[in-house]
């Protein structure tokens, strides 16, 4: 899905890369102005470099500003930085570290272990995309390149985010799954999903897969092989409002949710719009289904304590698929009231590695 109106910008974890890959590129020529950056949708872009100097005799560092486009948060307008030191090496070696700014994992349950820089698995993709590029076009090929990333107000921009309750301190998370913002407006939201049933409908289809976003979108479409790319709408957040139009095109008679279990959870907990629920709401409803379901203290404290629905779902998957098949249930009976009993529903929760954990299909004929 796409805004048609409003501007994309780009990650904090592109604005990395093309850090990058100026500071890199100023090693065997002169400081670019701009620096091309291919986004993990396959996509390019020129990203403007604000500037480039040397800070050592095999280092450079560059930095990026980073915009939003039209879809301003905390770190639009921030500068991004790279310092890059070149070494001799047998290999090519690429070591991304986080500097000043940039903060440290402190608990479990997120995408990175503790303990490690966070800079997540998207942008650390495209930066070692760009050493690779730019060590294409020079012909370079054994190095080692250490690289650290650093954000100069981090510390204060973190301050407005909830990363000290993830465990994240230090600074921001350097984030992005494929390198592109997109406006995220609810008014352009809706009318984008709106416009996408409608698409599916006049194409005769009677049957859409709702996703919350471009992961949860890509495995279900791995699970979905043969439906049309227009049956593959992303929801975000809009769990009834999503519903609501559906009811405005009555060709559309079945929806197959296919959601990651924090989402998951938020749904099952009745909610709406999924990004009011709070953290500690949704952990502690599931502690008690938790031991509902499975008389275990343990694992309802575990899951009571646990730092995200993710850092919980380890508790649960694999051991507990009865609890699994509770929050599906729950996600269904919501649905269906949400439609007013008059659409098929379909849950599927995925695991994080985008393996169906729950299909509420299953053992149906």
């Amino acid at each position: 899905m796409s805004s048609r109106t409003l501007k994309k910008g780009f990650t904090t974890g592109a604005a990395a890369a093309a850090s990058v890959k100026a500071a890199l590129i100023s090693f065997f020529s002169k400081h670019p102005k701009s620096v091309e950056i291919l986004f993990l949708t396959g996509e390019k872009k020129q990203i403007d470099i604000q500037a480039v100097r040397k800070t050592g005799e095999n280092q450079y560092e560059a930095i990026v500003i980073k915009d939003a486009g039209d879809d301003p948060d905390i770190t639009h307008k921030a500068q991004i930085g790279a310092r890059v030191t070149l070494s001799d090496s047998n290999s090519l070696k690429i070591n991304i570290i986080g500097g000043k700014g940039v903060g440290t994992i402190t608990k479990p349950g997120l995408e990175l272990p503790v303990g490690e820089t966070a800079i997540n698995p998207g942008p650390r993709t495209m930066i070692k995309n760009s050493v690779e590029d730019v060590f294409a076009l020079f012909n370079i090929k054994n190095k080692g390149v250490d690289i650290e990333i650093f954000v100069p107000k981090g510390e204060i921009l973190a301050k407005k985010t909830l990363n000290a309750r993830l465990g994240i301190l230090g600074g921001i998370s350097i984030l992005g799954t494929t390198g592109i913002v997109t406006p995220m407006s609810h008014d352009a939201y809706i009318a984008t999903i709106k416009s996408s049933i409608s698409v599916a409908a006049a194409k005769g289809m009677d049957t859409l897969v709702f996703t919350t976003g471009r992961r949860s979108e890509r495995f279900a479409m791995e699970i979905f092989k043969s439906f049309d790319e227009e049956a593959f709408i992303q929801t975000g957040d809009f769990f009834k409002a999503s519903l609501d139009m559906v009811e405005k095109s009555p060709e559309i008679q079945t929806i197959i949710y296919t959601v990651f279990f924090g989402k998951a959870v938020k749904m099952a907990l009745g909610f709406e719009h999924t990004h009011a629920a709070k953290s500690e709401l949704t952990l502690k409803k599931l502690s008690t289904w938790a031991f509902d379901t499975t008389k275990s203290r343990k694992l309802a404290k575990n899951i009571d304590n646990a730092n995200t629905a993710r850092h919980a779902f380890s508790y649960i998957y694999p051991d507990h698929p009865e609890l699994i098949t509770l929050v599906g249930k729950k996600i269904k009976e919501t649905a269906l009231k949400f439609s007013d009993h008059k659409l098929e529903i379909r849950i599927i929760i995925l695991d994080f590695d985008g393996k169906t954990a729950f299909d509420s299909n299953y053992g149906k004929k």
